[in-house]
C-alpha cells in the first residue's frame, strides 16, 4: 500500500467510515455499494449516549491512565515524583451505559474475590491527531462524562507479581461504567472540582481533579506520541486514592461536579 492509499484509508476512519470502509477507499473499491464487501456476521458498533440530544457518541478505542494521583499511586505501591504515565485498554464492548437518575444493576464478574471500584472522569475526543502540542490538546476533546474502572484487583496483582500483563484485571464485560457525555460547548473543560465515590452512603474516595499528576491535556499529548488518536477514543483519567472492595448489594455513588451522579448496584 502506498503512501496515497495509507492517506486515503486513515482519513476514511477519521470521517466514521470504519475499517471495513477504509479498506474498501484504499483498494479503490466504492464504499457506496452496500453489498461490497459481505461480512459472515454483525459487530454492534458502541455508543455512549448525549446528553439531552438524540447523536450518539460512537467509541473506538477505551484508553485508561493508571495511578494518575498522587495518593493513590503511594496506594498502589508505586512513587508519583519520579513514575511516567502509562495506559492501558478496555474493549469497547465493557461499557455499561447507565442513565442519570437509575441505578444501574452491575453484575459481579467471575474469577475475582476482590472486585473493586475506581472513580474517574472521562475526556471523548472528536478530533485525532498524532505528536499533538500542548497547547492545542484540548481542542481535541469534545466532551465528559463520569466513569468507573472496575477492576478484578486480585488477578491484576497476581499478574502483576508474575510479572505477565494484567490485562484479565482490567478488561472484563462490564468493566467500564459510564454516564452520558456532556460536550465541552456546555460544561467547558475539568481543570478541578470534587470527584468522589460513596459505598451504600459511606464516602470511599474523595479528591479533587485539580491533583491529577498528569492533566487530561497531557494525557492527550503523552497519548498521541504513542499512537495515532482517532475521533470516538475515550480517555479513562485516573482515579484517587482510597480503591476498595464491594460485594453483592452494594450501592455505588460516583460524583464529579457539573455531571448528573453514576449510581450502579452489585448484583
Amino acid at each position: 500500500m502506498d503512501n496515497q492509499d495509507n492517506f486515503s484509508r486513515r482519513n476514511a476512519i477519521k470521517l466514521g467510515l470504519g475499517t471495513a470502509a477504509a479498506t474498501m477507499v484504499s483498494s479503490g473499491a466504492s464504499a457506496a455499494n452496500p453489498a461490497d464487501p459481505k461480512t459472515m456476521f454483525k459487530v454492534p458498533q458502541v455508543f455512549i449516549p448525549i446528553a439531552d440530544q438524540k447523536e450518539q457518541f460512537p467509541v473506538r478505542r477505551i484508553y485508561c491512565i493508571g495511578r494518575n494521583y498522587a495518593a493513590h499511586a503511594r496506594e498502589m505501591g508505586s512513587d508519583p515524583t519520579r513514575e511516567p504515565p502509562f495506559f492501558f485498554q478496555k474493549p469497547t464492548d465493557a461499557i455499561q451505559y447507565v442513565a442519570p437518575n437509575t441505578i444501574g444493576d452491575h453484575p459481579y464478574p467471575t474469577l475475582t474475590n476482590n472486585y473493586h471500584y475506581e472513580v474517574e472522569l472521562v475526556a471523548a475526543i472528536h478530533i485525532g491527531g498524532r505528536d499533538i502540542k500542548m497547547e492545542n490538546a484540548l481542542n481535541h476533546v469534545w466532551g465528559y462524562a463520569l466513569g468507573l474502572d472496575m477492576t478484578r484487583r486480585d488477578l491484576q496483582r497476581a499478574m502483576g507479581d508474575q510479572k505477565k500483563p494484567w490485562e484479565i484485571g482490567k478488561s472484563f464485560d462490564h468493566s467500564a461504567p459510564i454516564g452520558p457525555l456532556f460536550p465541552v460547548s456546555k460544561i467547558g473543560h475539568f481543570k478541578e472540582g470534587n470527584i468522589q465515590l460513596s459505598v451504600n452512603g459511606v464516602v470511599k474516595q474523595k479528591s479533587d481533579l485539580k491533583q491529577m499528576i498528569w492533566s487530561v491535556a497531557e494525557q492527550i499529548v503523552k497519548l498521541s506520541e504513542a499512537n495515532e488518536l482517532f475521533p470516538g477514543d475515550i480517555i479513562y483519567s485516573g482515579t484517587p486514592e482510597n480503591v476498595g472492595p464491594v460485594v453483592r448489594g452494594d450501592v455505588i455513588r460516583c460524583q464529579i461536579q457539573k455531571l448528573p451522579d453514576l449510581v450502579i448496584k452489585i448484583v
